[in-house]
């Protein structure tokens, strides 16, 4: 017997009541279960929220619940939790990870996180300007390395401040 006669008869013979998972657009009233958390801290565990949106390598992206299971680096920005009653809280984030998980469920796990409103527009600004001072100097090549690691942090947390 041929294999595509063999592939045929057994499809033929298999169960036809099985059900297909269909993914579909997420609901309004859904939830995300968020779990946020830095290395010394829980800002959010297994917390119930709308939506969330971060600062993925790839692009900035919401999610809501019934998203696609993914992982995403973070770039330096913003994670957006959007609460219920539409209550938003916005945290800058240095970097890390947010893995989507099946069953509706986030976990962000970043280096250093603040409140974005902790941040004084003056501050970053000065920084700014030193380090991108130090990355043009004349120094050793490891801080001209770090002082450019340093101003691409500051120019991130400067645009989520100017929003």
């Amino acid at each position: 017997m041929s294999a595509l006669r063999l592939v045929t008869a057994a499809a033929r013979r298999a169960p036809r009541n099985f059900a297909l998972g269909r993914r579909g657009y997420a609901e309004a009233s859904d939830k995300i279960n968020l779990s946020l958390v830095l290395p010394h801290q829980a800002i959010f565990t297994s917390a119930d929220v709308v939506q969330v949106n971060i600062a993925a390598a790839t692009g900035d992206m919401g999610i809501l619940a019934n998203h696609a299971p993914t992982i995403e680096p973070l770039r330096p920005g913003v994670v957006e939790v959007i609460e219920a009653g539409n209550q938003s809280k916005k945290w800058f984030v240095s970097g890390g990870f947010a893995t989507v998980h099946p069953n509706n469920k986030l976990t962000i796990n970043a280096v250093e996180a603040a409140p974005l409103e902790a941040f004084s527009a003056e501050a970053v600004r000065a920084n700014l300007q030193e380090a991108l001072r130090v990355a043009a100097g004349n120094g050793p090549e490891e801080d001209k390395v770090e002082a450019r690691i340093e101003a691409d942090v500051y120019e991130a947390l400067q645009h989520a401040l100017s929003k």
